[in-house]
């Protein structure tokens, strides 16, 4: 099974990328996690959508029309979603059928702040519904305080590891009872 992974941040030394890497290595047997950049999405412009969607958003809603499933690192900023991932969310939200109607997707976060990214994977929550998708299971992956759990790129923290595969463990199992 392949699970298309993405980062709602755009930075080089992105704790939700390194979060989503981690993931990649941590993985079930029997599953890959293929993580895909939206560094170049252009914003959502109806005015473009109507000349017709351009190659980057291509690649993006085939990417999730391809993948069983998706998993999101959600970073939190100002309280919410970053706008790279909630312009995604919108591209995959439109044609028809919608890329994201009928999906499933797994949620987890990492954040400097005490609380990780709760506030704003409560925002993807809403957002996802709106659009079709689920997210499972409704436990959150939260890292706080991200910069001591988190060196040069890599997940160092075991207790996370360990919640990271455990996490994945049960999404898969809920995939694979959905397929």
């Amino acid at each position: 099974m392949k699970i298309l992974a993405i980062s709602g941040s755009l930075r080089a030394a992105s704790y939700n990328t390194a979060l989503l890497r981690a993931a990649r290595d941590l993985a079930p047997e029997g599953v890959e996690i293929e993580i895909f950049r939206l560094h170049d999405l252009p914003f959502f412009n109806e005015d473009v959508e109507a000349e017709g969607d351009p190659p980057p958003v291509v690649a993006w809603k085939d990417a999730v029309r391809a993948a069983p499933a998706l998993l999101i690192a959600c970073p939190e900023y100002n309280g919410g979603l970053t706008a790279a991932l909630k312009n995604a969310i919108d591209w995959a939200s439109r044609g028809k059928p919608a890329p994201l109607d009928g999906k499933i997707a797994c949620a987890m976060g990492a954040s400097p702040g005490v609380t990780g990214t709760v506030r704003a994977q409560d925002a993807l929550r809403l957002n996802l519904r709106r659009v079709g998708c689920d997210l499972a299971p409704l436990s959150d992956i939260l890292v706080g305080q991200a910069h001591t759990k988190i060196e040069d790129g890599v997940l160092t923290d075991e207790r996370t590891r360990q919640a990271i595969t455990r996490h994945l463990a049960s999404f898969v199992e809920i995939v694979r009872a959905r397929a």
